[in-house]
């Protein structure tokens, strides 16, 4: 672990490979699941306003999974999630002709119909954050069906930190990004 500003960042961000294979897994971070995607607090708020303008994007199940549990969700945990289909798969998802899994709301962020990529944890997987009361916890969350993911990842040689880097920046700022590129070059995994 290494400090950056007011996180404190896995070094198996800088150490491990990722890239996803969408070819192989087929989306199925999205699919697969007992959780939601987790939201921050403004996120919902987002969410709530733009669902009219993805409502085209979605599948009719999800829509009917987001009406009848709203566009976010509070878990038992009392933590902020996206609405899931059938208590698996992400409301918000869709698939293409292949069957492979994507966001709704990205695809609508694409088409220019709406101004908001998508929940910032989906843009960092495979990193999460922890948020606590002195300090951001930057973390690789690892799992088995992203194992694709860090094959391509090890052949491509992209690090994890690399593979998210718009995410990182979208989250922490370009100035953070760039003390993280000069901790990853200085260091020996």
């Amino acid at each position: 672990m290494f400090q950056l500003g007011k996180t404190i960042v896995s070094e198996d961000i800088i150490e491990k490979d990722f890239a996803c294979n969408l070819s192989k897994c087929k989306g199925e971070c999205c699919v697969s699941g007992v959780a939601g995607a987790p939201l921050e607090k403004d996120e919902t708020a987002i969410l709530k306003e733009i669902y009219p303008k993805l409502k085209p994007f979605l599948r009719p199940e999800g829509i009917e999974a987001i009406e009848q549990q709203g566009t976010s969700t509070i878990s038992g945990l009392g933590e902020l999630e996206t609405p899931l289909v059938n208590n698996s798969e992400c409301a918000y998802l869709i698939f293409n002709e292949n069957k492979i899994a994507f966001c709704g709301i990205e695809e609508a962020y694409n088409k220019g119909v709406v101004n908001w990529k998508k929940p910032i944890s989906c843009h960092l997987y495979p990193v999460r954050v922890k948020e606590y009361s002195e300090f951001s916890a930057v973390n690789y969350h690892k799992w088995d069906i992203c194992n694709d993911a860090c094959s391509l990842g090890k052949e491509l040689k992209v690090p994890v930190y690399k593979f998210v880097k718009e995410a990182l920046i979208r989250k922490f700022g370009n100035n953070w990004y760039l003390e993280l590129e000069k901790v990853a070059k200085g260091h020996k995994g």
